[in-house]
């Protein structure tokens, strides 16, 4: 029996229930009601996790079914498809550039490059089995098309000799007999390649049109711009010029998208060329261009590339404290401040210019590191390095990569010293610039190298010699019909002012005089051809750009004009101060 107080506390506890106001047994239901939903809703929400994982299982069983019946069709594709390339069948590529190869992955750890968007790798889904034999018969066709050339063979014959006395000795390579090859096939048309026949001269490869040339210093890079200038106008192609009529694309900054002309406004649809100074990035450059575009540049020699970068950057803070190059490597260049504008031109300005960090390297193992790196993120980039020490062989190669004809790589030189501004650098002298410029010597060493080793697998000596041999003919035709003294001059001795090189440091760069009796398509053709750099950037953008042009030179007019009144009031001041000076002093 329950004590008396547990009995009375029920009997309240029963009269509250009974007693309780409407309002209260309401809130009481509700709670109740929620608690319900909550419970509802967890067990819907497991059930549709569980409906999810069972659908997932599904899938993947599915995809694995997808991807057996693949495996199991390319296993009864014809064998030749999947046999591995030989080795010596890769004589048969042209160049880098023609071969369909992967875009790279790694990224470099001081340059920038190219982001995902550019170069997509997305997988597209299969649904069902109809599509996959689709797209697997799609491939055997192309793959079972693609014809086998023989391997080629070309003449040997013996290297050119070298210009500099410390170049870097050519590799020998077996004999071969003269061969035209043909190119592998490829979907893209502007990837083929095939040699020119010497005889017809006929073209059965495509001619690129997109192409990025990095304008590299004291390279004969010059003459190239003029190249890529004349072709581009002759064939109405679109350049990517510098922003506001300049000549460099904002060098020495890394370039970047918006510093070429029409980006901003969209007022260009499509660019072809890009070959104005800047410094390289890849990222960048990618935003302005194709994706089919050809990249190219130019090394030179850094022993005789320094020796003319202290003529024309004598003015830099590095050089202007020095009598001579000599004096400045023999005191380990102890004027030189990588932190002081302008003083990049000093040291490994190649490897300034391709966008990558010049700083020294502290040791040899770090100097083996960064050139290894350095050389793989140009290889990345650059389907085709040309030298400038044998340039008649590089605008041959170039020719071919480019599928041109052997007319439209024909050139003057420009922008070139006078012998009486040139000096020859001692032995001991040589060595210091290598070891001050190493990782310019090592990227040389290396381009050099594979420089000579494409033209034997792709032309082979004996035809690069007979298109060396043509393109000097045609040059010396150029000159008989064009120049005045067959040659170039002095500035002082160029008679037209328009086409007078611009002159910098002291360096004495050389111009040209067109004959007088040539008739009015001949001496637009010669004219093109001794055209500066700055006077053709400028030219062509008028011709691009004709309100942007007639919009500055209207501005130009007014500051002038205006420079010319104040300077006219100023005269005028100093007159009639002069005058009345002198009548107080009477």
């Amino acid at each position: 029996m329950l004590p008396p107080q547990r009995i009375a506390g029920r009997v309240r506890r029963a009269f509250h229930w009974r007693t309780a106001s409407p309002w209260t047994t309401c809130v009481r239901v509700a709670c109740c009601s929620h608690l319900r939903f909550m419970w509802f809703a967890l067990m819907v929400l497991t059930v549709l996790c569980v409906a999810l994982q069972m659908l997932g299982v599904v899938r993947q069983a599915r995809s694995a079914k997808v991807l057996k019946l693949v495996s199991e069709q390319l296993v009864r594709m014809p064998a030749e498809i999947h046999r591995p390339t030989k080795r010596n069948n890769w004589e048969n590529l042209w160049s880098v550039s023609a071969a369909i190869a992967e875009e790279p992955v790694d990224q470099h750890p001081f340059i920038q490059r190219r982001d995902e968007s550019g170069n997509p790798r997305s997988e597209e889904k299969r649904e069902n089995n109809r599509i996959q034999d689709t797209v697997l018969e799609d491939i055997r066709k192309k793959l079972t098309s693609t014809t086998k050339a023989a391997p080629p063979t070309v003449a040997n014959k013996q290297w050119l000799g070298q210009e500099f006395p410390n170049q870097p000795q050519r590799p020998a390579f077996p004999k071969r007999t003269p061969e035209i090859k043909k190119p592998p096939q490829s979907d893209n048309n502007n990837d083929k390649y095939t040699v020119k026949s010497q005889a017809d001269n006929t073209v059965t490869c495509q001619p690129k049109n997109h192409i990025v040339f990095l304008k590299t210093h004291k390279t004969a890079s010059s003459t190239i711009l003029n190249i890529l200038y004349r072709y581009g106008e002759s064939h109405n192609l679109t350049f990517a010029l510098p922003l506001n009529m300049h000549s460099q694309l904002f060098y020495p900054a890394f370039f970047a998208a918006h510093f070429v002309e029409g980006v901003r406004t969209r007022s260009v649809k499509e660019f072809h060329i890009l070959c104005n100074h800047m410094r390289f990035n890849s990222q960048e450059v990618r935003k302005v261009m194709p994706k089919d575009t050809f990249y190219f540049s130019i090394l030179r020699n850094p022993v005789a590339m320094m020796e003319s970068l202290f003529v024309y950057y004598k003015a830099i803070p590095a050089f202007h404290a020095v009598k001579s190059l000599e004096e400045f490597l023999i005191q380990g260049g102890r004027s030189y401040n990588a932190s002081v504008p302008n003083n990049h031109y000093a040291r490994n300005i190649l490897t300034f210019d391709f966008g990558l960090d010049n700083t020294a390297p502290e040791s040899d193992t770090e100097l083996d590191r960064r050139s290894a790196e350095i050389i793989a993120a140009m290889e990345r980039d650059f389907s085709l390095i040309l030298i400038s020490e044998y340039f008649d062989e590089s605008l041959v190669l170039l020719k071919h990569a480019l599928c041109w004809s052997l007319d439209d790589v024909s050139s003057f030189r420009l922008n070139s010293r006078s012998e009486r501004s040139r000096r020859p650098l001692s032995t001991e002298t040589a060595e210091r610039v290598k070891e001050w410029n190493s990782l310019d010597w090592r990227l040389y060493q290396h381009f050099n190298d594979t420089f000579w080793k494409r033209i034997d697998s792709t032309l082979g000596r004996a035809t690069l010699q007979q298109e060396v041999e043509l393109l000097k003919a045609k040059r010396r035709n150029l000159e008989q019909m064009c120049l005045q003294e067959g040659g170039a001059v002095d500035p002082a001795q160029v008679q037209d002012s328009s086409l007078k090189p611009f002159q910098y440091g002291a360096a004495v760069i050389q111009g040209y005089n067109l004959r007088l009796e040539l008739n009015n398509d001949t001496r637009q053709l010669c004219q093109r051809l001794i055209t500066p750099e700055l006077q053709y950037t400028s030219a062509l953008y008028t011709k691009q750009f004709p309100q942007l042009a007639a919009a500055r030179a209207a501005a130009a007019k007014k500051i002038a004009a205006s420079r010319n009144t104040t300077t006219h009031r100023a005269v005028k001041r100093n007159i009639e101060t002069n005058v009345h000076t002198a009548m107080s002093n009477s």
